[in-house]
């Protein structure tokens, strides 16, 4: 049994709320118990009653680990940082100049409510490229996860195996799979499809793509267009309409033969290239299943629409939205490693949540704005 840290020590930690998801649907929790654990004595740790829950975290984990179960509005009201993985579909609840741990960083209406309320917001997707942040980077540990059940979704959809079958009654030929998007989610997705015995292809418009995506045993794909789309930080470049219109041609002869495509091409806070449109999947084999986990940027198809499965000549569109809620128990021990990481580059000398502006990691969660370098301070909490 975890020891408590005693109360008279109570007074010199940072207090902090993990909170249950509102959004339908969201089955992840902000912090799992073995990372309340890994934090010690360091945080006060408030967990709202039954918020890990459909992630298969029970109240009596997060106890044994050392956190304090409460109620909710209990929760916001004793702690200056409160951890959730999508906001709170309303914030006026959480106190002023409070920090607020989550996904959103891009969501207009979100910025303008906590503005309104004084809430101070670190937006994960924010988390800078760069090596002493790789431990932090939310967006890429739940990338792979949504891989990884992009392919057991596409799978359940297909009227084909994926494997290589001999049997007495004739052969099945391996189905062929690929992925539009060398990404984290694009080469979990290879690595996902070759396990289960596809042939696997990969494709990104960035050509240092290739030696990851040959490294895990697949054909890399690259059309004969006039330039490569590589960038700092590992992202793709925005192309324009007509660039755009030059890779889908280019690309609509691999896809003929493609059963399963994962599509995965986004450019932050932008809309999703379209890799596939209407003229593409015509053309493709009947029964083909395309899960696109660009759905809730726009989607790399015409037709995808997030969170709806479409039929269109023949093709099987998935709109994946939130595919790391599927395997929601370990999507969130990563989600939660990556939080513990943050709050342990953010923790003084002194055990309090300290934003200075100077820091790099710090700057880039804020979206720029500055933030005066003086530590936040948990008000005393009556107990």
């Amino acid at each position: 049994m975890h020891r408590r840290t005693p109360v008279s020590q109570l007074k010199t930690l940072e207090s902090i709320a993990v909170l249950g998801e509102q959004h339908a649907g969201e089955r992840r929790v902000g912090l799992v118990p073995s990372d309340v654990r890994r934090l010690g004595g360091s945080l006060r740790v408030l967990v709202e009653r039954g918020a890990g829950l459909a992630a298969g975290f029970t109240d009596e984990h997060y106890a044994d680990a050392g956190a304090e179960l409460v109620e909710r509005e209990a929760a916001i009201a004793g702690a200056s940082v409160v951890i959730t993985v999508r906001a709170p579909l309303t914030v006026g609840a959480l106190r002023p100049t409070s920090v607020l741990i989550s996904l959103g960083a891009y969501d207009d209406h979100l910025a303008t409510q906590l503005v309104r309320h004084s809430v101070v917001h670190l937006g994960l997707e924010r988390v800078p490229r760069i090596s002493r942040a790789q431990t932090m980077d939310v967006l890429s540990s739940q990338a792979a996860i949504a891989g990884y059940a992009a392919v057991l979704e596409g799978a359940s959809h297909l009227d084909v195996i994926l494997p290589m079958m001999s049997t007495a009654a004739g052969g099945l030929k391996p189905a062929k799979m690929i992925a539009l998007g060398a990404g984290v989610a694009g080469l979990q997705a290879i690595a996902t499809a070759r396990r289960l015995g596809a042939m696997t292809h990969g494709f990104d418009v960035r050509a240092i793509a290739r030696e990851q995506v040959e490294s895990l045993g697949a054909k890399f794909v690259f059309p004969d267009i006039d330039k490569s789309n590589d960038s700092a930080g590992g992202y793709a470049t925005r192309q324009s309409d007509v660039e755009q219109a030059i890779l889908r041609r280019a690309l609509a002869p691999t896809l003929i033969d493609m059963q399963l495509v994962i599509t995965s091409a986004q450019v932050p806070s932008q809309r999703a290239p379209i890799l596939i449109d209407d003229e593409a999947m015509q053309a493709m084999l009947p029964g083909s299943v395309i899960v696109d986990l660009a759905a809730e940027a726009g989607g790399n198809t015409t037709r995808t629409l997030p969170d709806e499965i479409v039929k269109f000549a023949s093709v099987t569109i998935v709109g994946a939205v939130h595919m790391a809620n599927r395997i929601a128990g370990d999507a969130s021990r990563l989600f939660s490693g990556n939080v513990r990481a943050l709050l342990q580059h953010l923790l003084d000398s002194e055990g309090r949540l300290s934003l200075r502006p100077d820091d790099e990691i710090t700057s880039a969660l804020l979206g720029g704005r500055v933030v005066a370098s003086k530590p936040i301070v948990a008000e005393e909490v009556p107990r």
